[in-house]
């Protein structure tokens, strides 16, 4: 007998055909089964046009649980069972077999007729929550191996990562994976992302304003191609240069002036900079910090202690002020850890001394008040007292 394309079962053209308050005979396909690589994904309607376009894909490792990413935002994939008979028609240009024409009029005696095939009886559906990505992995990965001087990437064949090994192991989505590698002045080095290592970036910033007052460069208007040659002379590389004045400058209003980029040094990088240097030593009265702190300082960069919020803490010990380095970029990002971690750290906090420490903690669908709710109890004695928080 001669073999024929099963055209004469209907797929899911045969469903959009179907009139309102009517219905359609079904059946099942014959490659009918659980077809364990088919799921069901719903989607909100404004990530169609990532998915269509193929702007999405599924990040994590084996041993943790995938997570779907656009290019801006990270999703948690849930899914989500249903009681009802959820029946998957395909296409009918899709699954289609070659069979005997007797077998298929046997299977099909009314194949003029519209009806559908089913192909796999869905027992659920995968659904998208947005969440946050997971950071803390990045700044492990990355703290591996940090950048220590020149020409180390040389030294170490392990605990490097290019930008594909950081998209393969960090289950954030890239806008989201760039903004953290900003947030943790990392630099791309030789093809690898590095953070330089801060007793490193502690000679550099020292050498750029040793230079500065040598040359008599004003720091609101320093020449790009002036610092960086001065700074390759002193043995530093190009990368390394730029990296420097990315982390304490900012490029000027006009900063194209005769074809040279003018940049200017952020007075509060610089004196925070200095201050963790001097606190890296340890814990220090008050008095004799803000000296030397105020000291180290350049010319013209006046300090003040609103400067270190979030990077440090001051206890009282009898009449005395002490001062500590506890800087928010060593926390974790993980609400839950984050807060374990402060309460590790004092048992109470005033809202002043707390905020800096939270603020920059962000949970879809939660506000930083529901984050203090969740985690946090919260006393006020009277109507105008600071409220202090515990551990919830």
């Amino acid at each position: 007998m001669g073999m024929t394309e099963c055209d004469c079962t209907k797929g899911a053209d045969s469903l959009l055909k179907v009139p309102p308050n009517s219905s359609i005979p079904i059946s099942y396909h014959p490659l009918f089964g659980s077809h364990d690589d088919l799921l069901l994904l719903e989607l909100d309607e404004k990530l169609l046009p990532d998915v269509i376009n193929q702007r999405v894909s599924l990040r994590g490792q084996p041993d943790e649980d995938a997570v779907f990413c656009t290019r801006s935002k990270t999703y948690a994939i849930k899914f989500v069972g249903t009681s009802n008979s959820v029946f998957l028609v395909p296409p009918s240009n899709q699954y289609t077999i070659n069979e005997n024409t007797e077998d298929l009029n046997e299977k099909y005696p009314n194949s003029n007729e519209p009806f559908a095939s089913v192909l796999k009886l869905a027992p659920g559906t995968m659904e998208l929550v947005e969440v946050a990505p997971k950071i803390d992995k990045l700044k492990s990965l990355l703290s591996e191996n940090t950048y220590k001087y020149d020409g180390d990437c040389n030294k170490y064949d392990t605990g490097l990562y290019r930008w594909d090994d950081l998209i393969d192991r960090v289950q954030a989505s890239d806008e989201e994976l760039r903004s953290a590698l900003r947030a943790f002045s990392a630099v791309e080095i030789d093809g690898y992302w590095r953070i330089v290592d801060e007793k490193y970036m502690n000679r550099i910033r020292s050498m750029l304003i040793n230079n500065s007052l040598i040359n008599d460069w004003s720091l609101n208007a320093l020449d790009e191609t002036e610092v960086v040659e001065s700074l390759v002379k002193d043995k530093f590389s190009r990368d390394i240069a730029h990296h420097c004045l990315e982390v304490f400058g900012t490029r000027t209003n006009g900063c194209e002036k005769g074809g040279k980029s003018i940049w200017s040094l952020d007075k509060t990088r610089v004196c925070v900079h200095i201050a963790r240097e001097i606190l890296a030593r340890g814990k220090m009265k008050m008095e004799s910090f803000m000296e030397e702190w105020t000291m180290e300082a350049p010319s013209g960069m006046v300090v003040s202690l609103d400067m270190l919020e979030g990077e440090v803490l001051v206890e009282k010990l009898g009449i005395q002020s002490w001062v500590y380095a506890f800087s928010v970029s060593s926390l974790p990002s993980d609400p839950a850890n984050r807060f374990a971690r402060l309460f590790q750290e004092r048992s109470k906090w005033d809202w002043k001394d707390l905020h800096p420490y939270i603020r920059d903690l962000s949970v879809p669908g939660l506000t930083s008040d529901g984050l203090l709710l969740k985690y946090t109890r919260r006393t006020q004695p009277t109507a105008d007292a600071e409220p202090v928080f515990t551990a919830r």
